[in-house]
Parts: structure tokens; sequence; C-alpha cells
């Protein structure tokens, strides 16, 4: 029999904190501390690391709880709705109101596919004027109606087959990555490579191309529909997966000078953190045009590069091998807030050697079974969530309500 609960009745709701950043001892810990960004790229379910790490004295500091592994991390603000579970013990900023679960009540994996399933029926129940807040009282006040404890754990192994074999697929991934920044290292970063002049990656850019971000709906002469690329899209493109693409509209106009073609590269230019750079890099491929089946462009925090024909892979590889070498730090401006990447300086300044044409087209077809192999990896992950989205609400139907908490 299915039982009705207050998440409350399940376990401890707990809010996070932040330490004081005046005193840097509190951070470059042992602990892991998490914020609702961390989670804005992260397609797993089981996160171990965030931002940052703090010690000991710094968690106490702020009174900040230390959640034990297996805890339901549930971003409550800033956006709402990211669920995670906590692989070992965290602690998370003020933007959280996780679920440390009684295990004798409710199993973590099955409440963080309730909690994902409903993120945007508890979002609605956010207040707030700079910006919505689902706080620890409503949030304690949540009602769920949960199957016994065997069912929820057949349920949630029934999801969780699907997101083992996606998040397999995606370690898979992560290798053949790996695979071709060792080959592209092993011919033109170990050896000096032979008919090869020195340059700078403006010397095989065409053009770049500014992004946009139009409007949620079309208004007035925004009518062109788009997927729009954000940098928090780029891991999950980088992997073979379209991800969780935004659709936009735009200007006809702004369309004609900013759509994206195969070949074309897209580079993060805004964010970042103190231990991530900006300048995350991503490959538009045919395959991926073909699957998402409308045109696509970036936003204004990313800007596109047009590679000269055929230098596409050596230019992603390069620049993810300086990325990988924290080369991109250098090139950013700004001293507080949000960080900027001067990509123009970049492009014109930081020196390279540029093979010759015929080692690139041998080095092209080293690298595409490589390359056909994610995207292979990728087009299965897309099949597999859709089938995990379907059957999501059928386990979970009629498993939620919400009792209003004055």
């Amino acid at each position: 029999m299915w039982a009705k609960y207050k998440l409350s009745e399940l376990g401890a709701i707990v809010g996070g904190a932040t330490p004081s950043t005046s005193v840097e001892k509190y951070y470059g810990g042992e602990i892991a501390w998490v914020t609702p960004k961390d989670l804005s790229s992260f397609s797993g379910r089981y996160i171990e690391c965030g931002e940052r790490n703090i010690t000991e004295e710094g968690l106490n500091s702020c009174s900040a709880q230390l959640l034990p592994a297996g805890s339901v991390l549930f971003s409550s603000r800033a956006p709402i709705g990211y669920v995670a579970i906590a692989k070992n013990p965290i602690a998370t900023n003020q933007g959280f109101k996780s679920l440390v679960p009684d295990t004798k009540k409710v199993d973590s994996l099955f409440m963080y596919y309730l909690l994902k399933y409903n993120k945007n029926r508890i979002e609605a129940m956010g207040s707030g004027t700079t910006f919505k807040e689902v706080s620890g009282a409503t949030m304690k006040n949540i009602e769920v109606n949960l199957p016994p404890l065997a069912e929820q754990k057949r349920i949630a192994a029934i999801l969780g087959a699907l997101d083992d074999k996606i998040e397999l697929n995606r370690r898979i991934n992560a290798n053949l990555e790996e695979q071709a920044q060792a080959l592209f290292k092993s011919w033109f970063v170990d050896f000096e490579a032979q008919n090869s002049n020195p340059g700078f990656f403006n010397d095989i850019i065409q053009t770049t191309l500014s992004g946009d971000w139009g409007q949620e709906t079309p208004k007035g002469n925004y009518t062109s529909e788009v997927y729009c690329i954000r940098g928090a899209d780029i891991p999950d493109i980088k992997c073979g997966d379209k991800g969780k693409l935004p659709t936009r509209f735009i200007l006809e106009k702004n369309l004609e000078n900013k759509k994206l073609s195969e070949n074309d590269l897209v580079v993060e230019i805004s964010g970042g953190s103190p231990t991530q750079s900006t300048g995350r890099i991503c490959l538009i491929t045919r395959a991926l045009l073909d699957r998402l089946g409308k045109d696509v462009i970036c936003t204004n925090f990313c800007r596109a590069l047009k590679p000269i024909p055929d230098y596409s892979f050596f230019i992603y590889l390069y620049w993810q091998y300086l990325y990988n070498n924290n080369i991109m730090f250098s090139y950013e401006n700004g001293t507080t807030g949000i960080k900027n990447l001067n990509i123009t300086d970049l492009i014109n300044k930081e020196p390279i050697i540029i093979p010759k044409k015929k080692k690139i087209l041998e080095f092209n077809n080293v690298l595409q079974s490589i390359f056909d192999m994610i995207y292979k990896n990728g087009r299965e992950n897309e099949h597999l969530s859709a089938l995990r989205d379907t059957l999501l609400p059928k386990l979970m139907a009629g498993n939620f309500s919400r009792k209003c908490c004055n």
C-alpha cells in the first residue's frame, strides 16, 4: 500500500550556508562544498565535489551541516530544481534544501527520481521578488505518496539501470576524448611537427560569430525559432548528446548572421570560477545538426568560431589542450564577479604551430573513427534518456501533492 508522508517525516530537511570569503583558510580543505552552479552542467546522479572544498573550521564558521553520503540535494533557489545525491559527505551553500533520508522509510535513489520528476511543481511553490525561493517550511510540508521501501527500491532500480548505461556511455566518451587528446599531443606537441609553421589561431579561423538570446516566445519580429547553445550545454554536446538546449525566437536578420554550421566551434566566454576558467569549447557536427532538426545559434555568453576547411578537429583539440593546461586563466579579464574571456587576444596572441594541410588530413582520418563512436554513444544516450523520461511519470504518477504551510 502507498502511504502519504510529509518530507519532514522522511528525514531531516537541511539548508546550507556560505563560509566567509575573507578568510582564505576556510577554502582548500577536505570537505566538498556545493552550490547550485555546480549542478548547472552536472548530468549524473551522484555528486562528490563542487567548485570549492572547505575546511572543518570553515564549515563550523558558517554553522553549515555536513550532509552524509546518500543525502538528496535539491536546489531551492537560483534556480530551483537541480537534484543530485551526495556520493560522500558534502556541505552546500544556502541555495539548497536537502533531504537527509531516514533509510528505514525512504530510498535515496527513489527520492532523487521523485524530486526530479516533480521539480516544476515544487518550483511553483517558490516565493520572493528578487528571485523565487522554496522555503524550508514549505519544503518540510510537501506531501508525497510512497510505496513500501522494497517497492521504492524496485522502481529506483528500473530507472537507475537506464541511468547506469547513460553514465557508462559518458565515461566511455570521456575516455575517447582523452584518446583524441593523447593523439593530438603525440602528433603536434611532444614532437616537433614537420611541415608546420608558427602562427596564431586567427590564421586558421575565417571569422567569429557573436551569440543571441532573443525571446522565449514569438514576439513582434522575433519569429525565427532556434536552439540556443549555452555554456552549460557544452559538456553534453562534447559527449555527443544534444542535452537540453532551450528554444528561443530571434530576429530573422540575426539568424542569417549567427546560424551555426557543421564544423563550427562554440566557446564559452563568460562565467568561470576560481577553479574553472572560461573557454570551454565544443564542436558542431553534422550528426548534431541533423538530430536537432532546426537552426542553431549560441547564446551571447558564447562565441562561435568558423575555421578554415579541415582544421576543425585541430583547433578543437588544440584549444582543449590549452584549456586543460589552464592557459585560459591568463586571458580572462575582470577581478571580481563574473570572469570574461578575452577571446580576441587569445586567437591573435597565443602562439601555436600550424601543420600543413597534408598533415591535417592524415590526422583527421585517424580522429574520425573516435568521434564517430562518441556520436554513436551520444545518440544511444538520447534514446535511453527518452525511455527513462517516458517511464518516470508512469512510475511516479499520483505520488505528489502539496499541503500549504502558513
